[in-house]
């Protein structure tokens, strides 16, 4: 992170003193951008972030000490790190604008050698802020992706089905739910063994997350063999259809394995609702059975086929 890369917010109500360090700060190789008050470096922080600001403790409308306070209790896409600029030198202020939620404190009139010093320190808090927000994201996402395949597993399904049936029936719109199931697997492990098996899942996975609606649909793996698709702002005409199309397309489909190339084909089974504000609302359990069933007919009357059932 370069200084040409840091736009600054400043926050004071005096035009000099602004102006001030607004040239203190394009001398050491910052942006800087300037508010007025409180309420106006709040608006402009929601409107384009800002990693470091630097305010003034005494403003009208919101001083720097309201500031700091409504700034912790908002939601940014990064660390704000706050800068209290005061004519103030008593402990007892200074611990005053920390307690509410300032890093740091500079007092006036601005030494332009410190001022280099205490962005230096923001940088290095802003740095190790940023490189542990991002780790928690990666553990985060870790934590719902299934390993062999990079879809989402059963616990991302567990977690997120329940929300997104609840929106459906909140805005009465269709949702379906697939089941897709690898046939006769077991036999494709006995005769080429688990890691093989594993390149088969892994190119399945693939296949149909490169045939679903990017954005819209998504899928995890329910387990062993067995993939859920779920598909909203989808009635069960759309949802029959885009199973029949994925399994045809499977059949038609080789795999590039080894030691040889495997021809795999699939069963589907399928359920949609209409939830509606009257009457019992379907569970996501209820649905997850009813798209299992499906596919046990599927399996019972030959595989590489399809059902689907309306839940009223």
């Amino acid at each position: 992170m370069t200084n040409n890369k840091i736009d600054i917010l400043i926050i004071e109500d005096s035009q000099t003193q602004a102006m001030h360090l607004q040239f203190i700060l394009e001398e050491l190789g910052y942006g800087a951008v300037a508010a007025q008050n409180g309420m106006q470096g709040l608006e402009l922080l929601k409107k384009s972030f800002f990693p470091i600001v630097i305010t003034d403790w005494i403003m009208p409308e919101m001083d720097g000490f309201e500031f700091c306070q409504t700034v912790r209790q908002q939601d940014f896409p990064g660390y704000v790190y706050l800068i209290i600029l005061t004519a103030k030198d008593t402990k007892t202020d200074i611990i005053a604008g920390l307690e509410a939620g300032a890093d740091d404190y500079l007092i006036k009139p601005v030494d332009k050698a410190e001022l280099a010093a205490r962005l230096n320190t923001a940088k290095r808090i802003i740095r190790l802020e940023h490189s542990l927000r991002k780790r928690n994201e990666e553990i985060a996402l870790l934590s719902v992706t299934d390993p062999l395949t990079k879809i989402y597993n059963r616990r991302y399904l567990n977690e997120q089905l329940p929300t997104a049936l609840a929106y459906s029936s909140r805005y009465n719109h269709p949702f379906s739910l697939m089941i897709a199931d690898i046939d006769f697997f077991k036999s494709i492990n006995d005769r080429y063994g688990h890691l093989t098996g594993d390149r088969v899942l892994e190119s399945f996975a693939r296949f149909l997350k490169r045939c679903i609606r990017e954005g819209v649909d998504w899928m995890a793996r329910y387990g062993g063999e067995e993939f859920v698709i779920v598909l909203p702002e989808t009635n069960v005409s759309g949802a029959h259809s885009a199973a029949e199309r994925y399994r045809n397309l499977i059949a038609e489909t080789t795999l590039l394995t080894e030691p040889e190339p495997i021809c795999i084909t699939a069963s589907f089974g399928v359920a949609c609702v209409y939830p509606s504000g009257e009457g019992k609302q379907i569970t996501p359990e209820a649905l997850i059975e009813s798209a299992d069933q499906c596919l046990y007919r599927a399996k019972k009357e030959g595989r590489n086929r399809c059902f689907a059932i309306l839940l009223g």
